[in-house]
């Protein structure tokens, strides 16, 4: 796989804290990479170390196949937790200012800007302060002059907090855009729901370490219990302990869900053609856990 980011043997150290121990991962070009972690585990750290904003004790970054240098740096389109913007100045004035600090000339930067504004509908607060703006409109604002001058490396921190379920659902689908026009982005999150939605790629830190790495449904297969969903309209299943167990059973709109704990040596296929004598199916599913169940699996054992 190509990366288009790699971090290697990180460490990084505040008095006698170690915010990053040995830490090494890469991020595939053109995908959402998911920097997962509890609070205090080293992904603010690690991303700060990726802006240059402070420095490893020992280790590298190659970046896009090189040692990372500070003209990458204009490559970098950083979406901090913490907002940063500045309040008493008017929205569309520190939007092309912010856009020209990366490299952007007045012009290009509100011409952008004006395609942005109104796919986020936000231009008619083009000529007021910053402060008069509910918190969702300043954070679109932000993500705007975050992508403006089209990086080839997005790192959002927590880019969906504050957002109502409509406007997240706007951001995500801006977010898989950005992706499929090849953009590579690291987002760094504790809401686990979003992760299976937006993510290609993940690793977990915690405790200073990486944990956990790889493909979200590779990641998922890999702490598969055993539970399968099966959904019927006619008959009545019976009871094999020897085979499956009957976790629950209720009736759904003249159909009946089963949920299935299946043996290890049975197959998917076995399983069916044994259930195909008691019921006719309308699904069948395997119930893969959640990336949350597996985040809270993963800490809880570290």
């Amino acid at each position: 796989m190509d990366n288009f980011l790699e971090v290697h043997n990180i460490v990084k150290r505040f008095a006698s804290h170690t915010a990053l121990d040995d830490v090494s991962l890469s991020v595939p070009r053109g995908k959402v990479f998911g920097l997962l972690g509890p609070n205090g585990a080293g992904k603010t750290t690690l991303i700060r170390i990726i802006n240059r904003i402070t420095a490893p004790d020992s280790g590298e970054v190659v970046f896009d196949g090189h040692q990372f240098c500070l003209d990458d740096v204009r490559q970098i389109g950083y979406l901090p937790e913490e907002r940063g913007l500045y309040k008493k100045m008017k929205v569309g004035e520190q939007a092309i200012y912010l856009a020209q600090l990366k490299g952007l000339s007045a012009d290009e930067a509100r011409r952008r800007l004006a395609v942005w504004f109104n796919k986020f509908d936000i231009m008619p607060w083009w000529n007021k302060k910053l402060e008069e703006l509910s918190k969702g409109m300043q954070q679109k604002v932000q993500f705007i002059i975050t992508i403006l001058h089209e990086p080839q490396l997005l790192i959002f921190d927590e880019p969906f907090s504050g957002f109502d379920p409509v406007n997240a659902e706007l951001l995500k689908k801006e977010i898989l855009a950005l992706r499929d026009k090849g953009h590579t982005i690291i987002y760094s999150t504790h809401n686990m729901a979003s992760v299976e939605y937006v993510c290609d790629e993940i690793a977990l830190i915690n405790k200073s370490k990486v944990v956990l790495t790889g493909n979200v449904l590779d990641v998922k297969k890999g702490f598969r219990t055993g539970l399968y969903e099966l959904l019927t309209i006619k008959g009545e299943l019976q009871h094999r302990p020897e085979h499956y167990a009957i976790l629950s059973q209720e009736n759904i709109g003249g159909a009946t869900r089963y949920l299935l704990q299946k043996d290890e040596h049975l197959t998917n296929s076995e399983l069916i053609a044994m259930v195909c004598g008691d019921v006719e199916i309308r699904n069948f599913s395997e119930q893969l856990p959640s990336m949350n169940d597996i985040f809270l699996k993963v800490v809880a054992e570290k």
